[in-house]
Protein backbone atom coordinates (compact mmCIF):
# COMPACT_ATOMS: atom_id res chain seq x y z
CA UNK A 1 0.00 0.00 0.00
CA UNK A 2 1.17 3.65 -1.03
CA UNK A 3 1.87 5.75 1.57
CA UNK A 4 0.65 9.52 1.39
CA UNK A 5 2.10 12.37 -0.08
CA UNK A 6 5.67 13.06 1.52
CA UNK A 7 6.31 16.83 2.79
CA UNK A 8 8.65 18.74 1.01
CA UNK A 9 10.94 21.07 3.15
CA UNK A 10 11.33 25.33 2.79
CA UNK A 11 13.41 25.31 0.16
CA UNK A 12 11.60 22.77 -1.98
CA UNK A 13 8.27 24.47 -1.79
CA UNK A 14 10.19 27.81 -2.61
CA UNK A 15 12.08 26.42 -5.86
CA UNK A 16 8.56 25.51 -7.35
CA UNK A 17 7.02 28.69 -6.28
CA UNK A 18 9.93 30.75 -7.22
CA UNK A 19 8.57 30.67 -11.03
CA UNK A 20 5.38 32.64 -9.78
CA UNK A 21 8.05 35.79 -9.47
CA UNK A 22 8.75 36.00 -13.19
CA UNK A 23 5.01 35.34 -13.87
CA UNK A 24 3.92 38.53 -11.59
CA UNK A 25 6.38 40.69 -13.24
CA UNK A 26 4.38 40.18 -16.35
CA UNK A 27 0.97 40.63 -14.77
CA UNK A 28 2.19 43.86 -13.01
CA UNK A 29 4.23 45.23 -15.74
CA UNK A 30 0.77 44.69 -17.57
CA UNK A 31 -1.64 46.17 -14.90
CA UNK A 32 0.11 48.92 -13.74
CA UNK A 33 1.07 50.20 -17.65
CA UNK A 34 -0.87 48.94 -20.44
CA UNK A 35 -3.71 51.77 -20.07
CA UNK A 36 -0.33 54.07 -20.27
CA UNK A 37 0.85 52.60 -23.37
CA UNK A 38 -3.04 52.55 -24.34
CA UNK A 39 -3.16 56.68 -24.17
CA UNK A 40 0.13 56.98 -24.88
CA UNK A 41 -0.80 55.68 -28.49
CA UNK A 42 -4.04 57.84 -28.76
CA UNK A 43 -6.84 56.39 -26.66
CA UNK A 44 -8.73 58.04 -23.84
CA UNK A 45 -10.78 56.55 -21.08
CA UNK A 46 -14.05 56.33 -23.23
CA UNK A 47 -12.61 53.39 -25.11
CA UNK A 48 -9.63 51.83 -22.62
CA UNK A 49 -12.14 48.98 -21.44
CA UNK A 50 -12.76 48.03 -25.10
CA UNK A 51 -8.59 47.69 -25.44
CA UNK A 52 -8.47 45.27 -22.41
CA UNK A 53 -11.16 43.27 -23.08
CA UNK A 54 -8.67 41.06 -24.69
CA UNK A 55 -7.30 39.87 -21.44
CA UNK A 56 -10.51 38.32 -19.85
CA UNK A 57 -11.73 36.32 -23.21
CA UNK A 58 -8.13 35.04 -23.09
CA UNK A 59 -8.11 33.57 -19.84
CA UNK A 60 -11.51 32.53 -19.93
CA UNK A 61 -10.24 30.22 -22.91
CA UNK A 62 -6.73 29.57 -22.50
CA UNK A 63 -6.89 28.64 -18.92
CA UNK A 64 -9.38 25.58 -19.08
CA UNK A 65 -8.01 24.13 -21.94
CA UNK A 66 -4.27 24.41 -20.55
CA UNK A 67 -5.81 23.26 -17.24
CA UNK A 68 -7.37 20.03 -19.09
CA UNK A 69 -4.21 19.70 -21.19
CA UNK A 70 -1.83 19.25 -18.51
CA UNK A 71 -3.83 16.92 -16.66
CA UNK A 72 -3.67 14.66 -19.59
CA UNK A 73 0.00 15.13 -20.45
CA UNK A 74 3.38 13.54 -18.89
CA UNK A 75 6.81 13.59 -21.40
CA UNK A 76 10.43 13.81 -20.62
CA UNK A 77 9.81 17.57 -18.83
CA UNK A 78 6.49 16.19 -16.88
CA UNK A 79 3.05 17.26 -16.73
CA UNK A 80 2.88 21.25 -15.53
CA UNK A 81 6.56 22.13 -16.45
CA UNK A 82 6.11 22.26 -20.48
CA UNK A 83 3.72 24.92 -20.31
CA UNK A 84 5.99 26.96 -17.57
CA UNK A 85 8.59 26.81 -20.06
CA UNK A 86 6.47 28.03 -23.51
CA UNK A 87 4.03 30.08 -21.88
CA UNK A 88 7.12 31.79 -20.38
CA UNK A 89 9.30 31.54 -23.81
CA UNK A 90 6.30 33.71 -25.53
CA UNK A 91 5.46 36.12 -22.87
CA UNK A 92 9.09 36.90 -22.78
CA UNK A 93 9.12 37.95 -26.30
CA UNK A 94 6.02 39.57 -25.98
CA UNK A 95 6.82 41.90 -23.01
CA UNK A 96 9.73 42.71 -25.63
CA UNK A 97 7.53 43.51 -28.19
CA UNK A 98 4.86 45.43 -26.51
CA UNK A 99 6.44 48.99 -25.69
CA UNK A 100 7.34 49.27 -29.08
CA UNK A 101 4.28 48.68 -30.58
CA UNK A 102 3.48 51.77 -33.16
CA UNK A 103 0.54 51.88 -33.51
CA UNK A 104 -2.73 51.24 -30.50
CA UNK A 105 -4.59 48.73 -32.71
CA UNK A 106 -0.96 46.97 -32.90
CA UNK A 107 -0.51 47.24 -28.86
CA UNK A 108 -4.18 45.59 -28.37
CA UNK A 109 -3.02 42.84 -30.00
CA UNK A 110 0.18 42.44 -28.77
CA UNK A 111 -1.84 42.50 -25.11
CA UNK A 112 -3.93 39.67 -26.62
CA UNK A 113 -0.85 37.40 -27.19
CA UNK A 114 1.27 38.64 -24.06
CA UNK A 115 -2.24 37.63 -21.84
CA UNK A 116 -2.65 34.22 -23.53
CA UNK A 117 0.96 33.38 -22.92
CA UNK A 118 0.88 34.33 -19.06
CA UNK A 119 -2.02 32.23 -18.69
CA UNK A 120 -0.72 29.47 -20.15
CA UNK A 121 2.50 29.91 -17.70
CA UNK A 122 0.39 30.94 -14.35
CA UNK A 123 -2.41 28.08 -14.91
CA UNK A 124 -0.82 25.02 -14.49
CA UNK A 125 1.54 26.91 -11.18
CA UNK A 126 -2.19 26.57 -9.26
CA UNK A 127 -2.72 22.92 -10.26
CA UNK A 128 1.46 22.47 -9.22
CA UNK A 129 0.70 22.99 -5.54
CA UNK A 130 -2.65 20.29 -4.95
CA UNK A 131 0.06 17.98 -7.18
CA UNK A 132 3.10 18.07 -5.27
CA UNK A 133 1.86 19.15 -1.32
CA UNK A 134 0.06 17.39 0.86
CA UNK A 135 -2.89 18.76 2.27
CA UNK A 136 -1.34 19.98 5.66
CA UNK A 137 1.26 22.08 3.50
CA UNK A 138 -0.83 23.21 0.96
CA UNK A 139 -2.10 26.62 2.74
CA UNK A 140 1.70 27.22 3.22
CA UNK A 141 1.75 26.63 -0.82
CA UNK A 142 0.21 28.99 -1.49
CA UNK A 143 1.00 31.74 0.97
CA UNK A 144 4.66 31.26 -0.74
CA UNK A 145 2.94 31.61 -4.14
CA UNK A 146 1.46 35.37 -2.61
CA UNK A 147 5.12 36.02 -1.29
CA UNK A 148 6.77 36.07 -4.84
CA UNK A 149 3.69 37.38 -6.24
CA UNK A 150 3.92 40.42 -4.04
CA UNK A 151 7.56 40.66 -4.36
CA UNK A 152 7.36 40.46 -7.78
CA UNK A 153 4.54 42.59 -8.71
CA UNK A 154 6.72 45.95 -6.02
CA UNK A 155 9.40 45.78 -7.83
CA UNK A 156 7.94 45.37 -11.54
CA UNK A 157 4.62 48.38 -10.97
CA UNK A 158 7.94 50.60 -9.59
CA UNK A 159 10.37 50.01 -12.52
CA UNK A 160 8.98 52.83 -14.53
CA UNK A 161 9.56 55.39 -11.88
CA UNK A 162 12.88 53.15 -10.65
CA UNK A 163 14.14 53.82 -14.12
CA UNK A 164 13.29 57.82 -14.11
CA UNK A 165 14.68 58.52 -10.95
CA UNK A 166 17.36 55.72 -10.39
CA UNK A 167 18.46 55.71 -13.80
CA UNK A 168 17.95 58.95 -15.09
CA UNK A 169 15.75 57.46 -18.22
CA UNK A 170 13.32 59.44 -19.44
CA UNK A 171 9.70 59.44 -18.60
CA UNK A 172 8.12 61.76 -20.89
CA UNK A 173 7.82 61.01 -24.86
CA UNK A 174 6.07 62.60 -27.94
CA UNK A 175 2.20 61.40 -29.09
CA UNK A 176 2.48 58.20 -30.43
CA UNK A 177 6.00 56.96 -28.81
CA UNK A 178 6.30 55.37 -25.49
CA UNK A 179 8.30 56.52 -22.71
CA UNK A 180 11.69 55.32 -22.74
CA UNK A 181 11.18 54.37 -18.80
CA UNK A 182 8.52 51.90 -19.48
CA UNK A 183 10.60 49.88 -22.76
CA UNK A 184 13.42 49.52 -20.36
CA UNK A 185 11.01 48.15 -18.06
CA UNK A 186 9.42 45.39 -20.37
CA UNK A 187 12.66 44.56 -21.37
CA UNK A 188 13.84 43.68 -17.87
CA UNK A 189 10.16 42.35 -16.87
CA UNK A 190 10.72 40.10 -20.13
CA UNK A 191 13.76 38.65 -18.86
CA UNK A 192 12.65 38.11 -15.52
CA UNK A 193 10.40 36.26 -16.30
CA UNK A 194 11.81 33.74 -18.21
CA UNK A 195 14.43 33.30 -16.03
CA UNK A 196 12.26 32.38 -13.02
CA UNK A 197 10.09 30.21 -14.58
CA UNK A 198 13.45 27.84 -16.06
CA UNK A 199 14.30 28.00 -12.02
CA UNK A 200 11.32 26.20 -11.06
CA UNK A 201 11.46 23.83 -14.22
CA UNK A 202 14.68 22.71 -13.62
CA UNK A 203 14.78 22.88 -9.47
CA UNK A 204 11.61 20.63 -9.26
CA UNK A 205 10.79 17.07 -10.38
CA UNK A 206 6.79 15.92 -10.94
CA UNK A 207 5.29 13.09 -9.73
CA UNK A 208 4.31 10.94 -12.63
CA UNK A 209 0.52 10.22 -12.72
CA UNK A 210 0.24 6.92 -11.68
CA UNK A 211 2.12 8.19 -8.24
CA UNK A 212 -0.23 10.89 -7.77
CA UNK A 213 -3.44 8.77 -8.47
CA UNK A 214 -1.68 6.21 -5.48
CA UNK A 215 -1.32 9.22 -3.29
CA UNK A 216 -4.33 10.39 -3.72
CA UNK A 217 -6.09 6.82 -3.12
CA UNK A 218 -4.27 6.71 0.11
CA UNK A 219 -5.09 9.61 1.41
CA UNK A 220 -8.77 9.32 0.72
CA UNK A 221 -8.30 5.10 1.96
CA UNK A 222 -6.40 7.46 5.72
CA UNK A 223 -9.19 9.88 5.98
CA UNK A 224 -12.23 7.58 5.07
CA UNK A 225 -13.80 10.19 2.55
CA UNK A 226 -14.74 8.80 -0.57
CA UNK A 227 -14.31 11.43 -3.62
CA UNK A 228 -17.61 13.42 -4.21
CA UNK A 229 -19.09 11.53 -6.93
CA UNK A 230 -19.41 13.45 -10.76
CA UNK A 231 -22.71 13.50 -11.91
CA UNK A 232 -22.42 14.56 -15.67
CA UNK A 233 -25.27 16.83 -17.10
CA UNK A 234 -27.49 15.77 -19.81
CA UNK A 235 -27.82 16.69 -23.42
CA UNK A 236 -31.27 17.95 -22.37
CA UNK A 237 -30.40 20.71 -20.02
CA UNK A 238 -27.98 21.74 -22.14
CA UNK A 239 -29.88 22.36 -25.24
CA UNK A 240 -32.50 24.04 -22.80
CA UNK A 241 -29.29 26.47 -21.18
CA UNK A 242 -27.44 27.00 -24.70
CA UNK A 243 -30.78 28.07 -26.10
CA UNK A 244 -31.73 30.07 -23.22
CA UNK A 245 -28.32 31.92 -23.64
CA UNK A 246 -28.41 32.19 -27.21
CA UNK A 247 -31.41 33.98 -27.29
CA UNK A 248 -30.59 36.91 -25.11
CA UNK A 249 -27.21 37.15 -26.24
CA UNK A 250 -29.17 37.43 -29.96
CA UNK A 251 -32.04 39.79 -28.58
CA UNK A 252 -29.50 42.04 -26.69
CA UNK A 253 -27.84 42.71 -29.45
CA UNK A 254 -30.76 43.77 -31.47
CA UNK A 255 -31.45 45.93 -28.47
CA UNK A 256 -27.87 47.76 -28.26
CA UNK A 257 -27.64 48.08 -32.00
CA UNK A 258 -31.43 50.05 -32.22
CA UNK A 259 -29.97 52.28 -29.28
CA UNK A 260 -26.21 52.48 -30.43
CA UNK A 261 -26.46 56.49 -30.18
CA UNK A 262 -27.80 56.01 -25.89
CA UNK A 263 -26.26 52.76 -25.24
CA UNK A 264 -22.07 51.98 -24.79
CA UNK A 265 -20.97 49.50 -28.08
CA UNK A 266 -18.90 47.97 -25.39
CA UNK A 267 -22.10 46.39 -24.18
CA UNK A 268 -21.76 44.30 -27.63
CA UNK A 269 -19.18 42.37 -25.33
CA UNK A 270 -22.05 41.35 -22.90
CA UNK A 271 -24.04 39.79 -25.88
CA UNK A 272 -21.25 38.23 -27.59
CA UNK A 273 -20.22 36.69 -24.52
CA UNK A 274 -23.96 35.42 -23.88
CA UNK A 275 -24.16 34.26 -26.92
CA UNK A 276 -20.83 32.74 -27.40
CA UNK A 277 -21.40 30.34 -23.92
CA UNK A 278 -24.88 29.55 -25.23
CA UNK A 279 -23.65 28.30 -28.22
CA UNK A 280 -20.77 26.09 -26.48
CA UNK A 281 -23.64 24.73 -24.12
CA UNK A 282 -25.30 23.55 -28.02
CA UNK A 283 -22.12 22.38 -28.94
CA UNK A 284 -21.48 20.41 -25.75
CA UNK A 285 -25.03 18.78 -25.94
CA UNK A 286 -24.92 17.33 -29.35
CA UNK A 287 -21.41 16.20 -28.76
CA UNK A 288 -23.33 14.00 -25.57
CA UNK A 289 -26.25 13.06 -26.90
CA UNK A 290 -24.08 11.59 -30.19
CA UNK A 291 -21.35 10.74 -28.21
CA UNK A 292 -18.87 12.15 -30.09
CA UNK A 293 -16.60 12.85 -27.53
CA UNK A 294 -16.18 11.41 -24.03
CA UNK A 295 -12.63 13.87 -23.59
CA UNK A 296 -11.86 17.65 -24.79
CA UNK A 297 -14.52 19.75 -24.66
CA UNK A 298 -17.57 18.25 -23.73
CA UNK A 299 -16.09 16.78 -20.30
CA UNK A 300 -14.81 20.46 -19.81
CA UNK A 301 -18.55 21.76 -19.95
CA UNK A 302 -19.79 18.85 -17.58
CA UNK A 303 -16.79 19.51 -15.20
CA UNK A 304 -18.13 23.18 -15.22
CA UNK A 305 -21.44 21.74 -13.84
CA UNK A 306 -20.77 19.59 -12.00
CA UNK A 307 -18.27 21.53 -9.48
CA UNK A 308 -18.10 20.73 -5.90
CA UNK A 309 -20.61 22.84 -3.71
CA UNK A 310 -17.97 24.49 -2.03
CA UNK A 311 -16.30 25.71 -5.50
CA UNK A 312 -19.99 27.05 -6.25
CA UNK A 313 -20.28 28.95 -3.66
CA UNK A 314 -16.25 30.37 -4.11
CA UNK A 315 -17.67 31.14 -7.56
CA UNK A 316 -19.99 34.06 -6.47
CA UNK A 317 -17.42 35.54 -4.24
CA UNK A 318 -14.40 35.65 -6.72
CA UNK A 319 -17.21 37.75 -9.47
CA UNK A 320 -17.62 40.09 -6.86
CA UNK A 321 -13.86 40.27 -5.79
CA UNK A 322 -12.30 40.35 -9.28
CA UNK A 323 -14.59 43.26 -10.88
CA UNK A 324 -13.24 46.06 -8.76
CA UNK A 325 -9.41 44.57 -9.46
CA UNK A 326 -10.69 44.95 -13.29
CA UNK A 327 -11.92 48.02 -12.57
CA UNK A 328 -8.62 49.25 -11.02
CA UNK A 329 -6.44 47.76 -13.48
CA UNK A 330 -8.19 50.14 -16.11
CA UNK A 331 -8.62 52.99 -14.26
CA UNK A 332 -6.36 53.84 -12.05
CA UNK A 333 -4.18 55.70 -14.22
CA UNK A 334 -7.01 58.23 -15.72
CA UNK A 335 -8.54 58.58 -12.35
CA UNK A 336 -5.28 59.84 -10.91
CA UNK A 337 -3.95 61.73 -13.68
CA UNK A 338 -7.43 63.34 -14.12
CA UNK A 339 -8.80 63.63 -10.55
CA UNK A 340 -5.52 64.48 -8.17
CA UNK A 341 -3.62 65.71 -10.83
CA UNK A 342 -6.28 67.63 -13.07
CA UNK A 343 -4.25 66.78 -16.52
CA UNK A 344 -5.26 64.16 -19.32
CA UNK A 345 -2.25 65.60 -21.41
CA UNK A 346 -0.50 62.33 -21.83
CA UNK A 347 2.87 64.71 -23.25
CA UNK A 348 2.98 66.72 -20.38
CA UNK A 349 5.14 66.71 -17.75
CA UNK A 350 2.09 66.79 -14.64
CA UNK A 351 0.53 63.86 -16.63
CA UNK A 352 3.71 61.84 -16.64
CA UNK A 353 4.32 62.76 -12.83
CA UNK A 354 0.92 61.39 -12.10
CA UNK A 355 1.49 58.21 -14.09
CA UNK A 356 4.52 57.47 -12.27
CA UNK A 357 3.16 57.55 -8.86
CA UNK A 358 0.29 55.34 -10.34
CA UNK A 359 3.34 53.31 -10.72
CA UNK A 360 4.26 53.66 -7.01
CA UNK A 361 0.46 52.89 -5.68
CA UNK A 362 0.50 49.61 -7.33
CA UNK A 363 3.83 48.93 -6.11
CA UNK A 364 2.08 49.68 -2.41
CA UNK A 365 -0.81 47.65 -2.66
CA UNK A 366 1.64 44.76 -3.79
CA UNK A 367 3.77 45.15 -0.92
CA UNK A 368 1.65 45.71 1.62
CA UNK A 369 0.17 41.81 0.19
CA UNK A 370 3.26 40.12 1.51
CA UNK A 371 3.14 41.53 5.14
CA UNK A 372 -0.88 40.62 4.14
CA UNK A 373 0.39 36.80 3.74
CA UNK A 374 1.88 36.64 7.45
CA UNK A 375 -1.22 38.65 9.10
CA UNK A 376 -3.89 36.37 7.61
CA UNK A 377 -3.05 32.97 8.75
CA UNK A 378 -3.09 34.81 12.52
CA UNK A 379 -7.08 36.34 11.49
CA UNK A 380 -7.63 32.41 10.32
CA UNK A 381 -6.39 31.24 13.89
CA UNK A 382 -8.94 33.24 15.58
CA UNK A 383 -11.31 33.16 13.67
CA UNK A 384 -11.97 31.05 10.43
CA UNK A 385 -11.24 31.52 6.59
CA UNK A 386 -14.64 32.99 5.97
CA UNK A 387 -14.27 36.04 8.68
CA UNK A 388 -10.29 36.51 7.60
CA UNK A 389 -11.82 37.08 3.82
CA UNK A 390 -14.41 39.25 5.23
CA UNK A 391 -12.46 41.37 6.61
CA UNK A 392 -9.31 41.81 4.12
CA UNK A 393 -12.02 42.54 1.26
CA UNK A 394 -13.65 45.04 3.35
CA UNK A 395 -10.65 46.85 3.97
CA UNK A 396 -10.32 46.55 0.04
CA UNK A 397 -13.46 48.09 -0.77
CA UNK A 398 -13.12 50.64 1.63
CA UNK A 399 -9.85 51.62 0.02
CA UNK A 400 -11.12 51.58 -3.09
CA UNK A 401 -13.90 53.47 -2.22
CA UNK A 402 -11.69 56.49 -0.57
CA UNK A 403 -10.08 57.56 -3.99
CA UNK A 404 -13.11 59.82 -4.19
CA UNK A 405 -12.79 61.48 -1.19
CA UNK A 406 -8.69 61.64 -0.53
CA UNK A 407 -7.24 64.53 -2.95
CA UNK A 408 -4.00 64.23 -2.34
CA UNK A 409 -2.23 61.92 -4.21
CA UNK A 410 0.51 61.18 -1.42
CA UNK A 411 -2.23 59.74 0.94
CA UNK A 412 -3.60 57.74 -2.20
CA UNK A 413 -1.22 55.30 -0.20
CA UNK A 414 -3.68 54.51 2.50
CA UNK A 415 -6.12 53.41 0.10
CA UNK A 416 -4.00 51.19 -1.30
CA UNK A 417 -2.96 49.53 1.94
CA UNK A 418 -6.68 48.22 2.03
CA UNK A 419 -6.51 47.16 -1.37
CA UNK A 420 -3.54 45.13 -0.29
CA UNK A 421 -4.96 43.09 1.93
CA UNK A 422 -7.70 42.41 -0.51
CA UNK A 423 -5.41 41.16 -2.73
CA UNK A 424 -3.31 38.74 -0.14
CA UNK A 425 -6.33 37.44 0.46
CA UNK A 426 -8.09 36.84 -2.61
CA UNK A 427 -4.52 35.26 -3.84
CA UNK A 428 -4.46 32.62 -0.98
CA UNK A 429 -7.52 31.73 0.76
CA UNK A 430 -10.17 30.64 -2.00
CA UNK A 431 -7.35 28.36 -3.37
CA UNK A 432 -6.36 26.90 0.01
CA UNK A 433 -10.42 25.77 0.28
CA UNK A 434 -10.12 24.62 -3.28
CA UNK A 435 -7.34 22.39 -3.50
CA UNK A 436 -8.99 20.43 -0.56
CA UNK A 437 -12.32 19.45 -2.38
CA UNK A 438 -10.74 18.74 -5.90
CA UNK A 439 -9.79 15.30 -6.79
CA UNK A 440 -5.98 15.35 -8.00
CA UNK A 441 -6.88 13.74 -11.23
CA UNK A 442 -8.70 16.98 -12.30
CA UNK A 443 -6.58 19.83 -10.21
CA UNK A 444 -5.94 21.18 -13.99
CA UNK A 445 -8.75 21.50 -15.48
CA UNK A 446 -10.85 22.61 -12.07
CA UNK A 447 -8.39 24.94 -11.56
CA UNK A 448 -8.90 26.83 -15.18
CA UNK A 449 -12.80 26.67 -14.59
CA UNK A 450 -12.42 28.72 -11.46
CA UNK A 451 -10.98 31.30 -13.13
CA UNK A 452 -14.04 31.59 -15.40
CA UNK A 453 -14.94 33.82 -12.24
CA UNK A 454 -12.21 35.51 -12.49
CA UNK A 455 -12.21 36.48 -16.59
CA UNK A 456 -16.59 36.71 -16.42
CA UNK A 457 -16.60 39.93 -13.98
CA UNK A 458 -13.03 41.34 -15.89
CA UNK A 459 -15.75 40.88 -19.24
CA UNK A 460 -18.52 42.55 -17.59
CA UNK A 461 -16.42 45.56 -16.62
CA UNK A 462 -15.02 45.90 -20.04
CA UNK A 463 -18.81 46.05 -21.35
CA UNK A 464 -19.93 48.57 -19.06
CA UNK A 465 -17.54 50.54 -16.98
CA UNK A 466 -16.93 52.53 -20.00
CA UNK A 467 -20.64 53.05 -20.09
CA UNK A 468 -21.27 53.91 -16.92
CA UNK A 469 -18.23 56.72 -16.70
CA UNK A 470 -19.31 58.39 -19.84
CA UNK A 471 -22.93 58.53 -19.74
CA UNK A 472 -23.38 58.58 -15.92
CA UNK A 473 -20.66 59.68 -14.01
CA UNK A 474 -19.72 62.56 -16.73
CA UNK A 475 -16.26 61.11 -17.74
CA UNK A 476 -14.72 60.96 -14.00
CA UNK A 477 -13.16 57.22 -13.82
CA UNK A 478 -12.66 58.00 -10.09
CA UNK A 479 -16.40 56.60 -10.10
CA UNK A 480 -15.24 53.65 -11.61
CA UNK A 481 -13.13 52.36 -8.87
CA UNK A 482 -15.89 53.68 -6.40
CA UNK A 483 -18.27 50.82 -8.42
CA UNK A 484 -15.43 48.18 -7.47
CA UNK A 485 -15.49 49.41 -4.21
CA UNK A 486 -19.05 48.41 -3.80
CA UNK A 487 -18.76 45.37 -5.26
CA UNK A 488 -15.93 43.97 -2.95
CA UNK A 489 -18.01 44.79 0.16
CA UNK A 490 -20.21 42.92 -1.75
CA UNK A 491 -17.89 40.18 -2.12
CA UNK A 492 -16.69 39.74 1.46
CA UNK A 493 -20.49 39.60 2.92
CA UNK A 494 -20.79 36.88 0.18
CA UNK A 495 -18.03 34.88 2.04
CA UNK A 496 -19.64 34.46 4.82
CA UNK A 497 -22.13 31.73 2.49
CA UNK A 498 -19.34 29.39 2.03
CA UNK A 499 -19.23 26.00 3.68
CA UNK A 500 -15.89 25.25 4.24
CA UNK A 501 -15.46 21.08 4.24
CA UNK A 502 -13.91 19.78 7.75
Amino acid sequence: MHKTKPQLNFWQIWNMCFGFLGIQFGFALQNSNVSRIFEALGADYSNLAILWVAAPITGLVVQPIIGYLSDNTWNRLGRRRPYFLWGAIAASLSLFIMPNSPTLWLAAGMLWIMDASINVSMEPFRAFVGDMLPKKQRAMGYAMQTFFIGVGAVVASALPWMMTNWFDISNVAPLGMIPDSVKFSFYAGGSIFLVAVLWTVFSTKEYSPELLEAYEEAQSSKEGTPSEPRIPRSSHAYFRGGSIYLAIGIGLYFVIAGNIDNLDKNLYIMAGGLGVFGLCQLIAGYLSKNSVATNGFSEVMNDLFAMPQAMRQLAVVQFFSWFPLFAMWIYTNSAVTSFHYSSTDVTSAVYNEGADWVSILMATYNGVSIFAAIIIPVIVRFSNLQFAHLINLSLGGVGFISFIFIKDPAWLVLSMVGVGFAWASILSVPYAILSNVLPAKKMGVYMGIFNFFIVIPQILAASILGFLVTKIFDNQPVYALVIGGCSMLIAGIMTLRVKIPD
